[in-house]
């Protein structure tokens, strides 16, 4: 396997969103290592059998957490030029959390036609006004025309007739004992109308291609006369759950443990903009796994477990059986140290993560988020750090991601953060980025939102 800084010079500058949308035809970059063995330079796997002497490179070093995120948009670009995937038309029911492939471009001027801005009368010329008996109601056909001194009911939404001066509020009228209406205070032109394109034109670009698709932009875009947007792809990820001791149901038993995995990566990989197309469970049998992987045509494998190097896990021979380039072996990070990123393909790539819950968090948001972000051509978050409230003990050289909750311009560190655990980051609104050595109270410390942050549910376990 192809040692985790060969690629360290590729693709070394950040492209924005546009480029990735483009699908760069040519990759700058090397094949996978040794093509012949893998069937040819075409990215099908290798059908060779695992040499048994083979051992892994025990002279490797882990990659620093940083440049392991970097390495893993760095992939996401070569599988975005090398599968050159076409944008897609997608119905606004289903477009949530995608990324605009196409500039948004108004269909219509917004408003279509001027409409009130409040309910109350429309009026024309001076007061006193004669009322109209019938009113004016959103929906309904366009009004006849109002002559001076005369007003009309009108509904909020509802177009204004022509000739209108302005829209007099409910609550700004009063009506004397000959029924006429009167203002209780000036009333000036063109008051509460929404005129005619006040919020845009035809052909004015409401967001940019690379806009992500929010409730607001599907609203947006169905004002704007869309029934579908154009869009990045999903990338489609499977997930592989390996095994012998998970059970799906009931309580632990006999050895046996709960799958907390299987229940908890596929809304979370689809929280990041990822299509799950299937969660499998694999037991503790390489060929099981080999089989697996190399039948499966998603953009990403995910697994978990099986990373290390014990009698059962198999994630490594399997890579190397398959002629796979290894791009991370191993993060200086707690938990999560033993998570890898490879490449299968031009196009696939196989994340694994341990086994343990909250250290499969950890390689969540350290290898599968960056590459997916690219993947969807999201734009990554904006970096930001806030002050710890206490002090966080830290690895001598490692960082640690460490669950806590947002309390009002500080970051509260929450306990029941082993690898094992779950308890903390179940109640937490991000994870702190802690450098080696720990941090005091009050030092600053980056933060990984989680993808339904909502400032805290109310418990804290500190």
């Amino acid at each position: 396997m192809t040692p985790h800084g060969a690629r360290a010079d590729e693709d070394a500058e950040d492209l924005d969103v546009e480029e990735v949308l483009a699908l760069v035809k040519n990759s700058n970059g090397s094949h996978l290592s040794d093509p012949a063995a893998r069937g040819g330079t075409d990215g099908a796997r290798a059908s060779h059998q695992p040499d048994p002497s083979a051992r892994p490179d025990t002279r490797h070093r882990a990659t620093p957490w940083p440049e392991a995120r970097a390495l893993a948009e760095r992939a996401g670009r070569h599988a975005t030029r090398a599968a050159r995937r076409a944008p897609v038309s997608v119905p606004l029911d289903t477009a949530l959390g995608l990324t605009l492939a196409a500039p948004l471009d108004a269909l219509t001027d917004l408003p279509s036609f001027d409409t009130s801005a409040m309910d109350g009368w429309a009026v024309c010329g001076p007061a006193p006004w004669h009322v109209r008996d019938e009113g004016v109601l959103a929906g309904h056909a366009a009004p006849v025309s109002l002559t001076d001194g005369e007003a009309v009911r009108i509904a909020t939404g509802a177009r204004i007739p022509p000739d209108t001066t302005a829209v007099l509020r409910s609550e700004h009228g009063r009506t004397d004992a000959q029924g006429r209406l009167h203002a209780t205070r000036d009333v000036v032109p063109g008051q509460d109308i929404r005129p005619r394109g006040q919020e845009c034109r035809t052909g004015d670009q409401l967001l940019a291609a690379g806009t992500l698709v929010t409730p607001a932009v599907l609203g947006l875009a169905a004002a704007a006369g869309y029934d579908t947007v154009t869009a990045v792809p999903r990338a489609r990820v499977e997930v592989l759950v390996l095994g012998d001791e998970l059970l799906t149901q009931g309580l632990p038993r006999d050895g046996l443990i709960r799958d907390a995995l299987g229940p908890m990566l596929p809304p979370w990989l689809r929280a990041l903009g990822a299509e799950v197309s299937a969660v499998r469970r694999i037991r503790d049998d390489a060929d099981a796994l080999h089989e697996a992987v190399t039948t499966c045509d998603a953009d990403v494998i995910l697994t978990t477990g099986g990373t290390a190097a014990g009698p059962v896990d198999h994630v490594h021979p399997t890579l190397r059986r398959i002629g796979a380039e290894l791009l991370v072996d191993g993060v200086t990070v707690r938990p999560g140290h033993p998570m890898l990123l490879a490449r299968t393909t031009e196009t696939q790539h196989l994340v694994g993560l341990p086994g343990n819950p909250l250290a499969a968090v950890s390689g969540l948001l350290t290898l599968a988020e960056p590459l997916l972000r690219i993947l969807a051509a999201r734009p990554a978050p904006e970096p930001y750090t806030l002050p710890l409230r206490d002090a966080v003990h830290g690895h001598p050289h490692d960082t640690r991601l460490v669950p806590v909750v947002l309390r009002g311009d500080e970051a509260v560190p929450l306990h029941y953060n082993g690898p094992a655990m779950l308890r903390g980051i179940a109640a937490a609104d991000a994870l702190a980025v802690v450098t080696p050595g720990g941090a005091r109270p009050g030092q600053e410390a980056e933060l990984l939102d989680l993808p339904w942050a909502s400032g805290g549910i109310g418990v804290c376990f500190t």
